[in-house]
């Protein structure tokens, strides 16, 4: 289950997810060892800011280097008994990319649709839902 919460304190948030987008398109990234496609994002390292840890995941996973990133909303995921697990939401808006991936993530694609097979099903398409519906109150 994933709950979304204006504030949550920094000492919670292990993980940050960005909804990364060029050109009004969404980015999604494919790990070398899967099959399926997820948001760029991923844990904070110790004594490591959240917006930080947001940047770098970021860089990693889609080889961004000229981008706006803004902080969106805080979030929890809880499954299956396990503990509540804290991350913090951004969107960016990339405008260059590096010419190639230095990570564990294969490739990324670029597209108006989102994906078919989500390497977090349970959580990321939540995710989308909850930063469409911010971003429509916004307007």
């Amino acid at each position: 289950m994933v709950h979304f919460y204006d504030h949550v304190d920094d000492s919670l948030l292990k993980f940050a997810v960005i909804i990364a987008k060029h050109k009004d398109k969404w980015i999604f990234c494919k790990h070398k060892q899967r099959n399926s496609w997820e948001l760029p994002g991923g844990h904070r390292e110790p004594g490591e800011r959240i917006d930080t840890a947001a940047k770098r995941e970021l860089y990693e996973e889609t080889g961004a280097i000229a981008y706006t990133i803004t902080p969106v909303c805080a979030y929890s995921v809880s499954m299956c008994g396990r503990e509540e697990s804290f991350g913090m939401l951004y969107v960016a808006d990339v405008q260059i990319f590096e010419s190639e991936l230095h990570s564990e993530i294969e490739k990324i694609r670029i597209t108006d649709c989102l994906p078919d097979v989500w390497t977090y099903p349970d959580i990321q398409p939540y995710i989308i839902e909850e930063y469409t519906r911010r971003s429509n109150i916004c307007k």
